[in-house]
């Protein structure tokens, strides 16, 4: 049987004898003349950029994976970081601190009265003895003031004086008083003897006995009263005299302070020392309470500095320091913190320097505590952005530097004490942290 060609056509298939694919042939197998779909090729191009952009985000899903697990990452160049070495040795426990030369005893000047200043006897940086005169001031209203205080208080330790008098007068009348009646009760007693006696002899009328009588029972009486009136008033007196006295006293002591700050008006040096700070003009005005100088202990000194907070719970009274061959000592621990520091005062024990002047600066070593023997990485401005509690480790290959936590301990101008998370022969960062202290791992390239 011949074979049949098929041709497709836009509405429907003919077979190629011209006869419609629906006219069964003679002979033909049954389904041979059924229609089929003519598949259409697809171009290799578009076959490839499917597979490639599969593989891209099969490639990407892998990073993400790996970034995810690894963490954040980043490369720098080796040679603008500091790598340092893990070593063992001793650890010496001091800091550095650079202190001020100052006066171990300063006594400021203060104007106790505010004047005007009529005379200046010595000039700034004049050394002065105790007592020494140094500037006159004057104070019209003060003057005035004291001469008023002075008219009241002698008004009134005057009128104290009055009553103090009166009082004395009083008890002497008192005392008078019972003399007369003492008296008086002495010959009554006489004179009623002797008329008792006449009256029984029937010589003496009995009622000039009575009287005699009753007028001795009188004065008895009223030496009783007269005595507790006494008591009273002495009492009272003595009370009184006390009260004045305290009164006087405190009057007197008032008088004395108005007198005090009239003098005052001259200024003098409190102690021995040198003087400084003292700038006044004559005719210039100087308030109540101004600070005019200070006085500083001649060749007597001791240093100001400020150490850093961080040292502030290692740091105590009577610590040492060094200044060549000169030892100082902590005397003193100011509890402020300002701007992350601390200040404290050194006393140099024994001797002092010689040539050494007020302002200077001077480097000292204070030690913190005993040397001892420990693992040592270099002090590295990475501690500031770490706070010592994780550092970039150089992986044994030098290819990366991962960062990992760490345990810290004593710290000085040189290394710093590892306790816990390295090893000797490590190689760590100590450069600073600043563009990458969020990172995880650092990919170091030449």
């Amino acid at each position: 049987m011949p074979t049949e060609k098929l041709s497709a056509t836009p509405n429907k298939l003919k077979l190629a004898s011209g006869k419609p694919s629906g006219t069964k042939t003679q002979g033909a197998v049954s389904g041979a003349d059924m229609d089929r779909r003519v598949e259409k090729r697809t171009s290799p191009w578009k076959k490839w950029t499917l597979i490639g952009v599969g593989v891209a985000l099969i490639i990407y899903m892998v990073i993400q994976v790996i970034e995810s697990s690894t963490g954040r990452s980043l490369q720098v160049n080796e040679s603008r970081m500091q790598i340092s070495t893990v070593t063992s040795g001793v650890f010496h426990d001091f800091i550095p601190v650079r202190g001020r030369v100052t006066p171990a005893q300063t006594v400021f000047l203060d104007a106790i009265e505010g004047g005007r200043v009529e005379e200046i006897l010595v000039e700034d940086g004049a050394m002065l003895k105790a007592g020494e005169l140094i500037v006159k001031l004057s104070n019209a209203q003060l003057q005035l003031n004291v001469l008023s205080n002075e008219a009241r208080v002698a008004e009134q330790l005057n009128n104290m004086r009055s009553i103090e008098l009166s009082l004395e007068q009083n008890r002497l009348q008192h005392k008078r008083n019972l003399v007369d009646i003492d008296y008086q009760i002495k010959m009554l007693t006489r004179q009623e003897a002797r008329e008792k006696q006449l009256v029984e002899n029937g010589t003496f009328a009995k009622n000039q006995y009575e009287d005699t009588r009753d007028t001795l029972e009188w004065y008895r009486n009223r030496k009783v009263v007269t005595l507790e009136s006494q008591q009273t008033d002495t009492r009272m007196q003595e009370e009184q005299l006390a009260f004045l006295k305290k009164t006087s006293a405190r009057l007197e002591g008032n008088l004395e302070i108005s007198r005090q700050n009239l003098e005052n008006m001259n200024v003098r040096a409190p102690v021995d020392g040198k003087l400084s700070g003292f700038d006044v003009e004559i005719g210039q005005s100087i308030p109540r309470g101004e600070r005019l100088g200070q006085i500083d202990t001649p060749n007597d000194f001791k240093l100001t500095a400020n150490i850093d907070e961080y040292y502030l719970d290692r740091v105590d009274i009577g610590q040492r320091a060094t200044f060549e061959d000169y030892e100082l000592a902590i005397s003193k621990i100011y509890p402020q913190v300002n701007n992350g520091k601390f200040e404290v005062d050194f006393k140099f024990v024994g001797q002092q320097p010689a040539g050494i002047r007020r302002g200077q600066s001077i480097q000292t070593r204070l030690t913190l505590g005993d040397d001892s023997k420990a693992l040592l990485i270099p002090n590295g401005t990475f501690f500031q952005d770490t706070g010592g509690n994780w550092i970039f480790v150089v992986t044994a290959d030098g290819q990366e530097a991962l960062r990992r936590q760490i345990t810290l301990g004593r710290r000085n101008s040189q290394f710093i004490e590892v306790l816990e998370g390295l090893e000797e022969g490590e190689r760590v960062v100590t450069s600073p942290y600043t563009n990458f202290r969020d990172m995880d791992r650092l990919t170091l390239s030449q």
